[in-house]
């Protein structure tokens, strides 16, 4: 068996800035974080609403990876 080294691509701070697919992920992450939060401070919004955005922001995330983004080869 071959253990695999993981290994950064060369230009992952230009991915990292650009693609879609991460943005979305970063948004998905904050609502989520937002869900745990928010019982917190009371019950301003809706049960769930975060929940359905965090997911709304995973699919777009999903997508995004099948999507080309011309705006990469710049």
């Amino acid at each position: 068996m071959t253990t695999r080294k993981l290994c950064l691509l060369d230009d992952w701070h230009k991915i990292a800035r650009r693609t879609w697919s991460i943005r979305l992920s970063i948004v998905a992450a904050i609502f989520t974080a937002a869900e745990v939060v928010m019982p917190l401070f009371g019950d301003v919004l809706p049960r769930g609403v975060f929940v359905l955005l965090a997911f709304s922001a995973s699919i777009g995330a999903a997508i995004a990876r099948l999507v080309a983004q011309p705006e990469m080869h710049r």
